[in-house]
Parts: structure tokens; C-alpha cells; sequence
């Protein structure tokens, strides 16, 4: 017996598509069907064997006994009250938003059996066609339950994330926020800088170095301004700390301190070896 009889995608984008693809691959659903804004995505969807149908109307997810919701936050936001008058309340209700406070306040109270949920994966790439079966292999899944949420909708989305390959950790909204406006948000924000800062006359000089350095610059803009946005507080005291030491090394550059220069590169360097 499969996990799940009808499983919605709600947002067939490079997560969504991924999703599905790794559903449908595993045999999790019996069905996968999925909703877009754009006619073109669902064809494409249907004809990589993405999904099994597609609509560009929301009344498709009727009868889906999981919804997956791969929006961004405010779309996530404005469609949570209309799915909520056209689905079952047995339903179970997941999402992949990458900021949870709003979601998690809004969709608890709408939804018996909703699941907050974040999976750590993904590229700068977007939509169906960058769509993997295997993007969630070996990645992390938070679940950001709270003293509401269903225990058998938790185990049941907790299932499903390690069936697609990810190790699951649970987090309160409030914690995830914070902690991902750090690992990121703010690497996220740095590279938009960053690449931003420099004239164009000067990009053809560019290696190597620039190009990683800058790669998650080729990120969707929308998306991330909705990240952004929604996440405002706790990026805005990331950007600080950043702040704080990029200061401290303008300090001992500015004063040609080369001992206070090489300490400050050494303890950045021993820090980013653990992420080897």
C-alpha cells in the first residue's frame, strides 16, 4: 500500500518539480497532480513525467490527502484560506517555505494537520525543467512543529522527507528563522552585494575566486525579496554582525596590522574548513 492516494504540488518549480519527480520515481502516491500559474510549466511538468495531471486552478488539489505547498511565502500565504474551504480536514498540509514565523502562525490555525517544513536543498537554478529526483539525497529537512501540530501529520510528513532522502531535525519557527538568516539569508544577500558593487567594465578581469564567491547571485530575484521580506528582522541583525567584522578587518587593514590581519583570516579559514 502506497504512503499517500493523491499528492499536490502547489508550485511545480525546481522544489516542487523535485518533489514530485521523487514521489512518482518512489512509488510514495498512486496520484501527483500539480498547480501553476503557467500553462507552459504544467505541460512541461506532464511531459517529463513531473506530475500525472496539472491545473492552473487551484480546485485540482479536491480530494489530495497531501498538499505540498512550494510557493513563495506570500503566495503561500494569500492561497492557504482558499485551499482551506475546498479540502478535507484529514488532509495533511506541508510546505517548503524558507522562512517559517508567518507561515507557521497563519497555517496552524487554518489547517488541523499542517506541518511546517524547510528542506535544505536546491540551487541558484529554477523552475521545472532543473527539476532532480535526487536533490534531496543525504540534505537536511527542518520540520518546525508546535504544541498544535497533529502527531500523526508530523510523523507521517517526517516519513515522507526521509523516504526522499533527508535526514530530518526539528526546530521551533522562531529558531529556524534565526538560523537560517544566518547560513542563507545573509550569504544570499552578501553575493547580491557583492556582484553588485563592482562596474561592469571590470567583470571581464574576473576568475575563478569571483565567480564562486557570487554564484547564488544567479538566484531568483523574486523569490529572495520575498525571503527577504519575510525574514526582515533577523536578517537585518545577520547584516549587522557582518557588519561588526568587516569592520574589524578594514580596522587592521587601515592601520597595516599585518598580525591582526592574518589572526582575523586564520580564524575565518579554521571556521570554514568544518564545512569540508
Amino acid at each position: 500500500m502506497k504512503p499517500f492516494n493523491k499528492v499536490a504540488i502547489v508550485g511545480v518549480g525546481l522544489i516542487g518539480g523535485s518533489i514530485a519527480l521523487d514521489i512518482k520515481k518512489k512509488r510514495l502516491a498512486l496520484e501527483v497532480v500539480g498547480v501553476s500559474r503557467h500553462k507552459n510549466t504544467l505541460l512541461l511538468a506532464k511531459k517529463n513525467g513531473v506530475i500525472d495531471r496539472g491545473s492552473q486552478n487551484i480546485d485540482i488539489v479536491k480530494g489530495a490527502d497531501l498538499i505540498i505547498l512550494a510557493t513563495p511565502v506570500s503566495t503561500i500565504l494569500n492561497l492557504a484560506p482558499l485551499i482551506a474551504k475546498i479540502i478535507s480536514p484529514a488532509c495533511i498540509i506541508t510546505d517548503v517555505g524558507s522562512t517559517k514565523q508567518e507561515i507557521v502562525a497563519k497555517l496552524d490555525k487554518i489547517f488541523p494537520k499542517f506541518v511546517g517544513s524547510h528542506p535544505l536543498a536546491g540551487s541558484e537554478k529554477r523552475g521545472v525543467s532543473s527539476a532532480s529526483c535526487d536533490i534531496f539525497k543525504n540534505s537536511l529537512c527542518i520540520l518546525t512543529p508546535t504544541r498544535e501540530t497533529d502527531p500523526v501529520a508530523l510523523s507521517r510528513v517526517r516519513i515522507l522527507w526521509n523516504k526522499l532522502g533527508a535526514r530530518v531535525l526539528l526546530l521551533s519557527a522562531p529558531r529556524h528563522d534565526k538560523i537560517l538568516s544566518l547560513v542563507s539569508h545573509l550569504p544570499h544577500a552578501l553575493a547580491f552585494s557583492l556582484i553588485a558593487s563592482i562596474p561592469n567594465n571590470y567583470l571581464r578581469f574576473s576568475a575563478n575566486g569571483l565567480k564562486s564567491a557570487t554564484r547564488i547571485a544567479l538566484s531568483d530575484s523574486k523569490l529572495w525579496a520575498d525571503i527577504f521580506a519575510s525574514n526582515q528582522k533577523n536578517i537585518l541583525q545577520a547584516m549587522g554582525l557582518f557588519k561588526e567584522g568587516l569592520y574589524a578587518l578594514s580596522s587592521a587593514i587601515r592601520s597595516k596590522n599585518k598580525t591582526q590581519i592574518i589572526k582575523i583570516l586564520e580564524k575565518a579559514k579554521k571556521k570554514r574548513e568544518y564545512l569540508e
